[in-house]
């Protein structure tokens, strides 16, 4: 499998000179934008989303929408750590070398990639935490996922990665944070509920602001007390 894309004619080679070699036309100040970009800015960015992710969910007014949305945040980054640790068996059966090792030309961002190429790490942790918060928010999570596309570009562009390293890094990622997700909000609900319903984290969960809005969780199965209607009733109720 070590040999897999080092054919000139491949086509993932030839669209990886292609996408690679915007960066040799590309002044060397944009070069380096694109190679912090793709190595720490786009991960940065998905932080960013999933914060406001959480100030979103937080401020649903019904608890169960907020503590479903909290527990499809927190499975985010689980998955993508589940995907990582995936792809460490992975990457040791393909054994594929980094594009610069094979082929020559290409214009490397970034120095001291010395591990195996397939799959891309960077490619499955963004698109397992885009997929993730696109189950617990649709909007963000579609601009998480945007992100996660623009970072396999960046890989591809900085030289470290052919693209289908990028495309199975995408495959493996979703394939987790999908396939995965319910036994995992089935293990993760039952905490987040017990935090919403905690003093101290229910601000975790549920905004101030939300919080207040109609019945207390704790009380959603307990019925009012009535006062009878009835002749005498007044007399029976206070002598129980």
């Amino acid at each position: 499998m070590a040999g897999l894309a080092s054919d000139g004619s491949n086509p993932d080679v030839s669209l990886l000179y292609d996408i690679n070699g915007l960066a040799r036309e590309a002044p060397p100040w944009f070069d380096r934008v694109m190679g912090f970009v793709g190595e720490y800015g786009i991960m940065l960015g998905l932080v960013l989303v999933a914060l406001w992710c959480w100030w979103s969910i937080r401020r649903r007014a019904g608890l169960a929408d907020s503590v479903s949305g909290v527990v499809g945040l927190v499975w985010a980054p689980l998955a993508a750590g589940l995907a990582l640790l995936v792809n460490v068996p992975i990457r040791g059966f393909v054994e594929r070398p980094r594009p610069f090792k094979d082929h020559q030309g290409l214009e490397v961002l970034v120095a001291g990639k010395t591990d195996f190429s397939f799959v891309s790490d960077h490619a499955t942790l963004a698109m397992a935490i885009g997929v993730g918060l696109f189950v617990a928010h649709r909007k963000l999570g579609l601009a998480a996922i945007a992100l996660a596309f623009a970072e396999g570009f960046c890989r591809v562009y900085m030289g470290v990665h052919y693209p289908t390293d990028v495309i199975g890094g995408f495959a493996l990622g979703t394939a987790v944070a999908l396939l995965l997700a319910p036994p995992a909000h089935a293990l993760l609900t039952p905490v987040v509920s017990a935090i919403a319903r905690s003093k101290h984290g229910a601000r975790l969960v549920r905004s101030r602001r939300t919080a207040g809005r109609g019945p207390r969780p704790e009380t959603l199965d307990i019925p009012e007390p009535r006062l009878g209607s009835g002749p005498g009733s007044g007399e029976s109720d206070l002598a129980a």
